[in-house]
């Protein structure tokens, strides 16, 4: 692949994301990240989607209860 095309598809992939994602910066103790990771990985997940999966277990967790 060519520089030239090497960043077409950079931007191509920046734009999309921009498009359709958001980003949350998340700050956890120091190890902790790591951690995760591990245990993502052990899981088949990747980090991110193992975060994303938890957050949204969470919200199922609470729905009806009062918050």
């Amino acid at each position: 692949m060519t520089e030239d095309a090497k960043a077409k598809n950079t931007a191509y992939k920046n734009r999309w994301i921009s498009e359709n994602k958001e980003r949350i910066n998340l700050v956890v103790p120091k190890g902790r990240k790591q951690a995760i990771q591990t245990h993502a990985t052990a899981q088949g997940e990747s980090l991110n989607g193992y975060v994303v999966k938890a957050i949204d277990e969470r919200i199922e967790r609470d729905k009806g209860t009062d918050i």
